[in-house]
């Protein structure tokens, strides 16, 4: 597989396979929006989920199963898989780090931390300000990654970012469960550090919705501009783009989608590093190619994965992020073995 690196970029995009791709996986998440409808405690019949969907009857149990708990844990299920995974691929493409993802470089950590402060100093909180606690901690996240990785000598390189990443996770974590254990509140916070849709209502996607999907516009709207940073700054600035309002407009933009995600389903690593390499391999370098089949095939990631949580072990359900972490870690092993022999 060919990986986007700092010495080298593969030259060629394929809009013929993006096409495909990207008609392909919205039909292939439709379906299994749809199959993870029908699947769990109750299996009910697809007809059943089509019925509910668009001529729903309120006298019917599984109509109100259907529109009240499993739609919205799939829809949100995609929305998700999308906004990390499209995350990732700007993070990617700006700083031409191959290891970049929101989980690995403290992001989601960060949002978990402020998440444990609010349940503790703030409970009841509404949830259209938790959302916003998420943005200001996965800033904090991001702040503290980048600033310890700038201080090894030598200056930053995708290893170190990453070593600066699993230690400021690390500290987040350690924090956020100090927090838990003194204030009581280990069962609030055990949902986000497992990662899952189990319990999502309309109003966390409702809430969700407008960040979510102004992100991935604005993600669309930036990506001509992270191709052009994805050859390096200096071709960018060669080219008259203003890198450094570019790169800040990214970087709200993963705040945003990242932030947003881990609010509503906690934190789950990985989607936002498998997803965008495999797309580049198929697509080629244009992240106006990228990043759309990037969100579709991390919404479609995400949903497989949350169908899997409910299959493997009935009636209990088997956290996402541990399903996405046994493909996650022997991916990011492989891609950091390859970068050091790089450096």
């Amino acid at each position: 597989m060919q990986i986007l690196s700092k010495n080298e970029q593969p030259q060629r995009s394929h809009p013929w396979i993006a096409t495909v791709m990207a008609v392909g996986g919205a039909a292939a998440v439709c379906f299994g929006i749809a199959l993870s409808i029908s699947v769990g405690a109750a299996t009910i019949s697809l007809q059943t989920v089509w019925d509910a969907v668009f001529q729903f009857n309120p006298d019917l149990t599984d109509h109100q199963i259907i529109r009240e708990l499993r739609l919205p844990r799939a829809l949100t299920a995609a929305l998700v898989g999308a906004c990390f995974a499209v995350a990732g691929a700007l993070m990617q493409g700006m700083t031409r780090n191959p290891l970049s993802d929101p989980g690995i470089l403290g992001i989601n950590a960060g949002a978990g931390f402020a998440l444990a402060l609010c349940f503790a100093f703030l409970p009841g909180l509404p949830f259209s300000y938790l959302i916003l606690f998420s943005f200001a901690g996965a800033a904090l996240g991001t702040g503290l990654v980048y600033g310890f990785g700038s201080l090894a000598r030598g200056g930053m390189n995708p290893v170190r970012l990453v070593l600066a990443g699993a230690a400021v996770s690390a500290l987040l974590v350690a924090l956020s469960q100090g927090i838990a254990i003194h204030y009581r509140i280990g069962q609030e916070l055990a949902f986000w550090y497992a990662g899952g849709v189990a319990g999502v209502k309309w109003l966390e996607l409702q809430v969700m919705l407008p960040w979510a999907a102004g992100g991935l516009i604005a993600a669309v709207l930036l990506s001509r501009y992270v191709t052009m940073l994805s050859f390096g700054e200096e071709v960018a600035a060669g080219l008259g783009l203003r890198v450094g309002l570019i790169k800040l407009a990214g970087v709200i933009i993963v705040l945003v989608l990242a932030g947003s995600a881990v609010s509503a389903v906690g934190s789950i690593s990985f989607v936002g590093l498998i997803v965008p390499h495999l797309v580049r391999f198929l697509v080629g370098v244009d992240y106006r190619f990228i990043v759309p089949c990037s969100a579709i095939m991390g919404g479609l990631l995400v949903v497989a994965a949350d169908i899997g949580a409910r299959l493997i072990n009935p009636p209990y359900e088997t956290p996402i992020g541990a399903l996405i972490a046994i493909i996650g870690v022997p991916f990011f092993l492989y891609l950091a073995r390859n970068e050091r022999r790089q450096l």
